[in-house]
């Protein structure tokens, strides 16, 4: 995918940028029905979309459906966004189009479950709902393995087959209107949040001046020592450590 440069026609070098100021505007304008700024707010987050596609294994002659799908996930997320939830968007769209990707992925995929991980699937689920009867906590996955006596292995992998993917903002359960969302449910790092949270960073980084971040670039992704950033940019260490500090306070304020 490296290589793409035209997906669905349009030149992925060529996309339009905007800062987090006037897509904030922009999304203002179109919540109160401006649909000038509607279409430009979507072409503005093609590259986010993009940036999405990209974590997937594609074949190249399915990379402009699944880009396609990708901006229906976008789209969505722009009609459902509520501008009070005091959250970025992005940070709400990209749990968004990556389950719209997903499902589409599952779907039109050419590999298909064998009957012998059904049968096995089903085995394990049969078993789960006797030994739910039998104990007084959810059966693990080792305590099904014994009880069907088929590999801890085989039945992952069967249980897994069978998973319909979810959206972290799925809901769990209505209660009195108030909906409680898979993401409340979870309690550690999964490789989505961390996706977001990069996602957050770089948002961040966006926002900081040009010097400061060429700072953080060769400080942190190079490697380089304050005295070594002093020597190739011409300033003075202490100066370095100044523009540092104040570049890191600002990703830290931004990201609060």
């Amino acid at each position: 995918m490296a290589n793409i440069v035209v997906i669905c026609g349009v030149n992925t070098s060529t996309l339009p940028k905007a800062t987090a100021k006037e897509l904030e505007e922009l999304m203002l304008k179109l919540k109160s029905g401006d649909q000038d700024a509607r279409n430009q707010f979507i072409t503005l987050n093609m590259r986010l979309v993009l940036s999405i596609v990209q974590r997937f294994a594609i074949a190249k002659n399915n990379v402009d459906d699944v880009f396609q799908v990708g901006m229906v996930g976008l789209i969505k997320a722009i009609d459902n966004f509520d501008i009070k939830l005091g959250v970025k968007f992005s940070t709400y769209a990209v749990p968004m189009i990556i389950g719209e990707i997903r499902r589409y992925m599952r779907d039109s995929s050419s590999v298909k479950i064998t009957r012998s991980l059904r049968d096995i699937a089903y085995l394990a689920l049969q078993s789960k709902e006797r030994l739910e009867r039998l104990l007084p906590t959810e059966p693990t996955i080792e305590a099904i393995s014994a009880d069907i006596g088929i590999p801890i292995k085989d039945v992952a992998c069967a249980l897994e087959a069978i998973t319909e993917p979810v959206s972290i903002y799925d809901s769990v359960y209505h209660d009195d209107d108030e909906g409680a969302m898979i993401l409340d449910q979870i309690k550690d790092k999964t490789s989505e949040d961390k996706w977001i949270e990069e996602q957050m960073l770089k948002d961040a980084i966006k926002e900081v001046d040009s010097r400061e971040r060429e700072i953080l670039y060769l400080r942190y992704y190079l490697g380089k020592t304050q005295m070594e950033i002093s020597d190739q940019i011409g300033i003075s260490q202490a100066q370095v450590s100044r523009l540092e500090k104040t570049a890191i306070k600002q990703i830290r304020e931004f990201a609060k």
